[in-house]
């Protein structure tokens, strides 16, 4: 029997994430998918450049592209402490939209709440002009495949 991943251990860091997401996601324009900044135990910091595209009429990102951020951070952090496991999905994404993101680039930090052997669970924030003015919250938990 494998031992449990541990929130106390990377096993990806910033570097070999990036390239892992470059590989398993078939975007033609890097620029558009998020980079991975930072990783540390328990912690991982993504940025998504600004593209017009992300715009909702009233001219704030759209929440979709929030919440596509928002599981996008919670995945890099899941891998960064369990590894290279492409198969490991989304079960649940609850989120909170506290205030309109102005247009910018779009940061997102992943805290993990628990990490088990079947379930990891990271509460997520989200903003553009500072990290004091957060757009958005959400926990997402990810199915860690045995």
């Amino acid at each position: 029997m494998t031992s449990p991943p541990s929130a106390d251990a990377l096993k990806l860091d910033v570097d070999q994430l990036n390239a892992f997401l470059v590989r398993a996601f078939d975007v033609e324009d890097h620029d558009m998918l998020a980079r991975v900044v930072e990783v540390r135990p328990g912690y991982a910091r993504v940025v998504r450049r600004f593209h017009p595209a992300t715009l909702r009429p009233g001219g704030l990102i759209s929440g979709p592209t929030l919440m596509a951020l928002a599981d996008h951070a919670a995945y890099v952090q899941v891998l960064a402490h369990i590894g290279e496991v492409p198969m490991a999905v989304t079960t649940s994404l609850t989120m909170h939209f506290l205030r309109g993101a102005q247009p910018g680039e779009l940061v997102a930090e992943a805290h993990l709440l628990r990490l088990g052997r079947r379930i990891a669970t990271s509460e997520i924030r989200l903003w553009t002009e500072s990290p004091d003015r957060i757009a958005a919250h959400a926990t997402v938990a990810y199915a860690i495949p045995s």
